[in-house]
């Protein structure tokens, strides 16, 4: 795990962008395909306003969300709202974008079908992800029904998950795909948020603190 501090959160933004950009270019040099998954949230809006810029052949780019709350697109809590339009705008509207959300009651009804189209891009190439003051990444949260399950080894790809904190069902990537990644990025702002980091480090429990499941080679940005 790598830590990097920036001097405000402006440049750190500005040049995970260039980062996450650089990335992709790389292995689109050597593959047909690239994957980006990333965060909702209102932390990695900025660096989508950047990245959806680059000069980048996007229609070869496949985005996914690291999880999404189970609401329509309608919903001003949809992370793929968000998606559409921070980052699938400007040149990046080219990019496929892989759904993780269908016209259903649960995510259980649909879960099978959104799982099949995420295998079909495994593993992933570049992944960004969020971390909240609880010491949550992606859908996996502390005391979440299913979390032993989305920390497993052998976990599928997609599931649902449920938790005291979080008012709709989710449905979320595992820890196993996230990990799979080729380069794995961790953005996190302020100081309540490096705290969380620190005692997610010490704990090294990842059922206290999921987020620790993924430290193993990522890079952890930070400003304050």
């Amino acid at each position: 795990m790598e830590f990097v501090t920036y001097p405000d959160r402006e440049i750190m933004m500005i040049q995970l962008a260039d980062k996450i950009a650089s990335e992709l270019m790389m292995i689109l040099r050597h593959e047909d395909r690239v994957s980006l998954a990333v965060p909702g949230g209102t932390t990695p809006g900025p660096i989508f306003d950047d990245l959806c810029a680059v000069d980048l052949d996007w229609e070869r780019v496949d985005i996914l969300l690291t999880d999404e709350r189970w609401v329509p697109e309608s919903s001003e809590r949809s992370n793929t709202r968000l998606l559409r339009e921070r980052l699938l705008t400007n040149k990046a509207a080219a990019a496929n974008l892989i759904p993780l959300y269908a016209d259903a009651p649960t995510p259980e009804d649909k879960l099978s079908e959104l799982s099949d189209r995420i295998d079909g891009i495994l593993p992933l190439s570049v992944c960004l992800l969020g971390m909240g003051a609880d010491m949550h990444t992606a859908s996996l949260f502390p005391g979440a029904d299913l979390l032993a399950e989305g920390l497993a080894a052998d976990a599928p790809a997609l599931l649902p998950m449920r938790a005291p904190t979080a008012p709709e069902p989710r449905i979320t990537l595992t820890a196993r795909v996230l990990n799979s990644a080729l380069e794995k990025h961790i953005v996190i702002t302020g100081v309540e948020k490096r705290e969380a980091f620190e005692r997610a480090k010490a704990l090294h429990d990842p059922m206290q603190a999921p987020v620790s499941a993924i430290f193993k080679d990522a890079t952890i940005h930070w400003a304050e």
